[in-house]
């Protein structure tokens, strides 16, 4: 879709307005409230982002009892407008408008007032600021609102649920923040956003509205697990979320700084399928006797990079290092384009084929932490290794992992050109459980929580000096 090419956030550009914190949802979570009293069902707006990690599943974000929010299969929206006797939707064309871009937040705004007098005012639906006017999939029915229609939601018999669908399925797999509910207060979405003057990005601005009897604002800015802490309602009204089925965890993944993850639609060349990626796209899984393989949603030709990857099941094969995507088609897939440092100590290069590969110091086990430090801006890019913050250095003296390879077959070294964008990778066979950790967020128990000299990321480790998280916002600094 043209509008969200052009306009989705991305976090790179300085908003004058920077969130903290989002909450990731880990295909497991949920949060709820439940009014003490009825406020109003006939007007009334919410505005979220949202940064999905699960593709092509059904997804609840946003509800209450049969009135709910949720992207469905394949990808479009659908809000469900429940008056407790007839339901209402408001569906996307689940044939045109997809929302499959998984590196990039979106600000969704529904607003509900059902008492105005032309029907087709009573639902308006923005998708990173602008008024959705596209066609709608064969079960919309929500032009069809009688004026002064009242819905479930803010009825004081009916909680409000964060995550996941009232009767306890269809969770989300991904990262939201900056939730606002304003009870009895029809808002578009210019009360949440603007556009940035240079670049014409859609991107978030303070609410300075009101929020009604049993309006909310989530801004997930205390890490506890706790209806006081990350289920804390900071609109002034003390609404605070608790459990519905577990809390969320905090992150820095945010609107304003949006961090790497793995990517679940960029499939491996040929036949070999990806790993199963879930909590917020920061776990790979693989359980076949299979060849399967993640990838990372941001790709670099510039800059010094660091991530760490904690690997707590692995089994008969595992590889981590980077990648180049145009150069897949050579060599042994699913190795192709790929520098990696193998599970029993050995590195390997097959950007091209005949590429080999030799000893590379200690192999590593369950439960060791594998950092990488990339440097982009070297005439020949380097990736140093360390294991457990110690440099894995083995025949090489250096740590680099893409030094003295033989690729060409004749002795001579390669590399493919820097401007064809080296990625993050992880390749399993058999059992095995990989954790990587960008910054943003991760699964993994992290006991230190460094920084980089920005201030950006959540690691195990320090980054090495001059090394920075991938985020946007040291992307457009650094990038």
């Amino acid at each position: 879709m043209e509008v969200l090419q052009r306009t989705a956030n991305r976090g790179s550009i300085s908003t004058g307005y920077d969130i903290d914190n989002s909450a990731a949802f880990g295909g497991a979570n949920g949060i709820q409230f439940n009014p003490s009293s009825d406020g109003n069902r006939r007007t009334w707006t919410v505005s979220l982002w949202v940064k999905r990690s699960e593709l092509s599943v059904e997804t609840t974000i946003f509800g209450s009892s049969s009135t709910s929010w949720a992207f469905m299969d394949p990808d479009w929206l659908r809000f469900g407008l429940h008056t407790g006797s007839a339901i209402y939707y408001y569906d996307t064309d689940n044939t045109g408008t997809v929302f499959r871009d998984t590196s990039a937040w979106y600000h969704l705004v529904f607003q509900l007032d059902t008492t105005q007098a032309v029907a087709a005012n009573r639902t308006k639906l923005y998708i990173n600021g602008e008024l959705y006017t596209g066609a709608r999939g064969g079960g919309d029915t929500s032009a069809n609102i009688p004026q002064n229609t009242e819905m479930t939601m803010s009825l004081n018999t009916s909680n409000i649920q964060v995550g996941y669908y009232y009767a306890g399925n269809e969770q989300l797999d991904g990262y939201m923040s900056e939730i606002h509910f304003t009870d009895g207060v029809a808002n578009d979405a210019d009360a949440f956003g603007e556009y940035d003057a240079d670049s014409g990005i859609w991107k978030p601005k303070a609410y300075a509205g009101s929020y009604g009897t049993n309006g909310f604002y989530l801004e997930f800015k205390e890490p506890a697990a706790s209806a006081t802490g990350i289920g804390k309602d900071t609109s002034g009204n003390g609404h605070n979320f608790s459990t519905g089925g577990a809390y969320p965890s905090q992150a820095t993944d945010t609107p304003t700084n949006s961090f790497c993850t793995l990517n679940p639609i960029f499939q491996s060349y040929g036949t070999y399928d990806e790993l199963t990626i879930s909590k917020g796209a920061t776990r790979a899984v693989n359980a076949a006797s299979a060849y399967k393989s993640a990838t990372s949603t941001i790709g670099v030709s510039t800059g010094k990079w660091y991530w760490e990857v904690n690997i707590t099941d692995r089994n008969v094969i595992t590889t981590i290092g980077v990648t180049m995507p145009f150069y897949w088609n050579q060599g042994n897939l699913p190795f192709g384009g790929t520098v990696y440092y193998g599970q029993t100590g050995q590195r390997h290069n097959n950007s091209v084929a005949g590429g080999g590969q030799d000893s590379f110091g200690n192999g590593y086990t369950d439960g060791d932490i594998i950092s990488f430090a990339l440097d982009m801006d070297a005439t020949t890019p380097t990736l140093a290794v360390r294991k457990n913050n110690s440099l894995v250095t083995g025949n090489n003296a250096t740590g680099n992992l893409m030094y003295g390879l033989s690729l060409t077959g004749s002795g001579g070294t390669f590399l493919p050109p820097k401007e064809d964008f080296y990625f993050a990778k992880l390749v399993g066979y058999g059992a095995n459980t990989f954790d990587i950790n960008f910054g943003g967020y991760t699964a993994a128990s992290i006991s230190s929580a460094a920084s980089d000299e920005n201030g950006y990321g959540t690691f195990e480790y320090a980054p090495p000096s001059g090394y920075y998280a991938l985020c946007t916002k040291n992307l457009a600094e650094y990038g």
